[in-house]
């Protein structure tokens, strides 16, 4: 097995991740992405607790990572006026660790780049299990067939759709939408955020980490679920004024910047729950099994799971079957009560009645209440991390030829 032909679907983080860990133990690896080349940019995610710090520093990056901490990112809440009203510290949000999500990218791509195959701008078209592996078609390159797939392509995961189902079926709406863009940084801002608060609406901006000439929006509202064409830029840019049109403050300039954004992410805070997460030769990894699109620490459980997926299929030697039941006996729980924060992020950051924003900022304005819940969140709970054993350093691909 150790010599078995995997492809991974996604190199965002999960992809990666899983990447680097199956190089260390002599697996040929190709991972596709429908993207062109890496996507830079995105918010800033954290890293929380001793699982997490624990596979990253048997990754070899956790210094690396540390090298790139933000410090956290600070978010202060104001009303139509500009008036403040509420006020939360860097380490309400910032973890352990927390790097800039293009950066973080670029760190597990380049250490897993040595002794991985990258496929950018193709995708899976159709998947086609046989007896002795996997037959895979792109929508590019020409068909080929490997031993494993592994879908690590999201919480829209084309592998899931294809293998397990419509996405219906397994990502539930969790009654907001969420956007991100860049812009300059016009207002002079220090790194963090500063956003008006309205019931059902968050419209916040602050300076890039790296560059302080830019900045970032990030924009939050409730909305039942819509229909959308998710490639659709013209169609999601619409959705967003529409939703944020009848706002003052700075949301007029926010919006502005937001035609000449030429990437814009939008997407719903919704989460995935699949009831099994391999079928046959065929597993998810990452938000594509168990994602929350915000708040679920879906970066850590991502980044832990790929060492675990790894690490089983290592000492199946050649039992997929075995490996993929044992890695979702290890990660299910400890995933779920990751997901946990995302059901509960959009009516924090958004409470959908003035009643409930004038309870929050009364509550979070009170010291020793913000104190609790500083303490409270440092509290993640932790995973019994098997202790795969790292393997040794890969020859790269072209060395292996």
């Amino acid at each position: 097995m150790s010599s078995a032909k995997v492809l991974i679907s996604g190199a965002s983080i999960a992809g990666p991740a899983l990447a680097h860990w199956l190089g260390r133990y002599g697996f040929e690896v190709t991972v596709v992405e429908l993207a062109p080349a890496l996507r830079g940019g995105g918010q800033a995610v954290d890293f929380r607790g001793e699982t997490h710090l624990t596979v990253l520093e048997r990754m070899g990056v956790l210094d690396e990572l540390r090298a790139l901490d933000t410090g956290g990112s600070p978010m202060t809440f104001v009303d139509r006026h500009g008036r403040r009203l509420l006020h939360l510290p860097a380490d309400f949000a910032g973890g352990d660790i927390e790097v800039p999500r293009g950066e973080l990218a670029q760190v597990l791509h380049r250490h897993s780049l040595p002794h991985a195959e990258y496929l950018f701008g193709d995708t899976v078209t159709a998947l086609e299990e046989e007896p002795a592996g996997v037959r895979v078609a792109f929508r590019h390159g020409a068909p080929r067939t490997f031993d494993l797939v592994i879908g690590a392509d999201g919480l829209h995961s084309n592998v899931r759709r294809l293998a397990f189902g419509p996405e219906e079926r397994h990502v539930r709406h969790l009654g907001y939408y969420a956007a991100t863009w860049q812009l300059p940084n016009y207002l002079g801002l220090p790194p963090g955020s500063v956003g008006l608060n309205v019931p059902g609406r968050l419209a916040s901006v602050g300076a890039d980490h790296r560059d302080p000439a830019r900045a970032g929006a990030f924009l939050l509202f409730a909305s039942p679920e819509l229909r959308y064409d998710r490639h659709d830029t013209a169609r999601q840019k619409a959705l967003i004024r529409a939703a944020f049109a009848d706002l003052g403050w700075e949301v007029p300039r926010l919006l502005e910047s937001l035609e000449r954004a030429p990437e814009p992410y939008f997407d719903s805070i919704s989460r995935a729950d699949v009831p099994a997460w391999s079928t046959g030769r065929i597993a998810l990894l990452g938000d594509a099994a168990c994602g929350a699109t915000i708040g679920g620490m879906g970066t850590g459980t991502a980044v832990v799971a790929a060492y675990v997926l790894a690490g089983e299929l290592a000492r199946a030697r050649g039992d997929h079957r075995a490996a993929f039941a044992r890695y979702e006996h290890v990660l299910r729980a400890y995933a779920r009560g990751c997901q946990k924060g995302g059901d509960r992020v959009g009516p924090f950051l958004a409470p959908a009645t003035a009643t409930g924003l004038r309870l929050r900022n009364g509550l979070l304005n009170r010291r020793w209440i913000l104190n609790r819940m500083l303490e409270s969140g440092k509290r993640i709970s932790g995973l019994d991390l098997p202790d795969h054993p790292a393997g040794p350093p890969a020859r790269s691909r072209e060395a292996g030829r």
